[in-house]
């Protein structure tokens, strides 16, 4: 986990709680990610670098320096090779890890850039920013190739299903945005928060995607049937993150009270043998789209109300709060 308290924490999950605090940065940590292999960690911060850690008790790490203000998200390629990061110098810059170098630099956004993702096929990266527009490029001729424009608001994070055809948006107009890259169709617009949304994940199956938001819930949609399943409450303010696990077992949101909350998911609780049969077409993984698919086409709205479940951790289920970790300070 990463923070405003400018510390990366990595957090041992077992019974025995342990907890390892970086300090490096010199300003607020906005992004963290491991590694593919997990033998690294990226870290961004509102002082204009990016940093690689080996997460061991020595607290090794190199600064990469290049961004000439905050830098607000970093993310690994699929083969853990490449990072890139986007930041509000309206840059995306791409990394060697082992040559801890700047390899090249993406600019045609014209605002702060908020996110940048590279494709499972480490092919395209997604980028979006406080211009209003999505943009997706090809990493092999550095070029825009397409662009989404959204016109109520502009999206705070973006991020590619499993099988990388299809993008998902955040937005600062309270709306969850997925559009297919190869016919560039707005496949589904969910209306369902009452503020702006900061992150969102996909379920590793594609099948779910998690959403946190600035009303102080997260929201799980179930794509297959174009509804949102969940509503949960448990952050005290605004919810500024949530990733699943690899396998999608668990997730864990981070908001402003200065909580990280574990939650375990209870998909597996649902029958879903007939929903899989009945929506085989959809969830079959389709192949990676070729990148002359990925041009600007038409695409389409639609707009419906949607109703969920709410669970409140406070009375619905046992509170597990950790007591106070130890603490290892690095």
């Amino acid at each position: 986990t990463c923070s405003v308290d400018r510390l990366l924490i990595l957090w041992k999950l077992e019974m025995q709680c342990r907890a390892y605090r970086f300090a490096g940065h010199a300003e607020a940590v906005t992004s963290v990610e491991f590694s593919p292999d997990g033998q690294v960690l990226a870290s961004a911060s509102h002082d204009h670098t990016v940093r690689l850690w080996i997460p061991c008790i020595h607290g090794e790490s190199s600064v990469l320096k290049g961004h000439t203000a905050s830098v607000r998200s970093v993310s690994f390629s699929h083969d853990g090779y490449s990072l890139v990061s986007a930041s509000n110098d309206k840059l995306i810059k791409i990394w060697s890890v082992c040559y801890q170098r700047l390899l090249f630099t993406l600019f045609q956004h014209t605002g702060w850039v908020r996110c940048a993702k590279f494709s499972p096929d480490g092919r395209i990266i997604a980028s979006c920013g406080e211009d209003k527009s999505i943009n997706i490029w090809d990493t092999r001729n550095k070029i825009c190739i397409n662009s989404f424009s959204d016109y109520e608001g502009f999206a705070t994070f973006v991020d590619f299903n499993p099988s990388g055809t299809c993008i998902a948006s955040a937005g600062s107009n309270n709306t969850v945005k997925l559009w297919d890259i190869r016919t560039n169709k707005l496949l589904q617009h969910f209306k369902v928060h009452r503020a702006g949304v900061n992150c969102i994940s996909f379920h590793p199956s594609g099948n779910y995607l998690i959403t946190a938001s600035t009303d102080g819930t997260l929201k799980i949609l179930d794509l297959l049937g174009e509804r949102l399943i969940y509503t949960l409450h448990g952050h005290k303010g605004p919810v500024l993150c949530v990733a699943f696990s690899k396998g999608g077992q668990k997730f864990a949101s981070g908001g402003v009270d200065s909580q990280v909350l574990l939650w375990k998911t209870n998909f597996d609780a649902l029958d879903y043998e007939e929903v899989l049969k009945n929506n085989f077409s959809r969830t079959h993984i389709d192949d990676p789209p070729h990148i002359l698919d990925v041009y600007p086409r038409s695409s389409h709205f639609h707009d419906e109300k949607l109703t969920s479940v709410e669970v409140n951790p406070t009375f619905d289920v046992p509170d597990k709060q950790t007591p106070d970790p130890i603490v290892i300070d690095i």
